[in-house]
């Protein structure tokens, strides 16, 4: 069973340090969450991390505020080392400083495994920690955490049944010609360090986002119908 390691970076439970949960951990307000926050702009039970194949998920409980990893809004997300959740006013770092200095790692090619697992050759090497732990203590924190929050491409999700592949495939399908339609219709400008689109154009790829965007939301919330 996957164990979840929390880090309140700020709030009022800010230095706080939740160490090898197992799983499901749920994080809110409220008496009975694995994880109390004081903070009144966290719901009651705001969000929920679970196991599922061999990926530590996070999903939104409906909360009234919302979460962040990393700035960004989610409802549903693939957890990796070193992402920062945002509940309410309070930040959570997720990961130990032991995961994400060895995911660090192996963002910069200091380590051959890119699956990101922790291997326990990786963490019994005093040699590869100790070098990453001084970097930690003494690197340049922006470019760090530029590092941790750079956007990964996502894998494809294994274990997918024909339907589902084929629904995935038809999905990317869609996308990808819709994107090499607007693609086609660029102008470059003639010194060509700029690129035009028309204004239909224009409203064509808003309006691709729009469809991204409700893509998203029924996929963390699938009895959700389409808007």
């Amino acid at each position: 069973m996957a164990q979840v390691t929390l880090r309140i970076l700020d709030g009022a439970d800010r230095g706080r340090v939740y160490e090898n949960l197992p799983t499901p951990v749920t994080v809110g307000r409220e008496e009975g969450n694995t994880i109390q926050l004081n903070d009144d702009r966290v719901s009651r039970f705001h969000i929920k991390i679970q196991e599922d194949h061999d990926h530590l998920v996070l999903t939104d409980l409906e909360s009234t505020n919302g979460t962040k990893i990393n700035g960004e809004d989610v409802q549903l997300r693939v957890l990796r080392h070193g992402d920062s959740i945002m509940i309410g006013r309070s930040v959570l770092l997720f990961g130990s400083r032991q995961q994400i200095a060895l995911r660090l790692a192996r963002l910069r090619g200091n380590l051959s495994d890119s699956s990101g697992t922790v291997d326990e050759e990786d963490l019994e090497s005093a040699e590869n920690l100790s070098s990453l732990d001084f970097e930690l203590q003494h690197g340049d924190p922006d470019q760090l955490q530029a590092t941790l929050h750079v956007l990964e491409p996502p894998e494809i999700p294994s274990r997918l049944g024909p339907a589902q592949a084929a629904q995935l495939a038809e999905l990317l399908d869609f996308l990808h010609i819709r994107i090499r339609h607007l693609l086609a219709t660029v102008r470059s400008t003639d010194d060509e360090e700029r690129v035009t689109l028309e204004l239909r154009q224009w409203q064509d790829l808003l309006d691709l986002q729009m469809r991204l965007a409700e893509y998203l939301r029924l996929i963390s919330d699938p009895d959700r119908t389409t808007p």
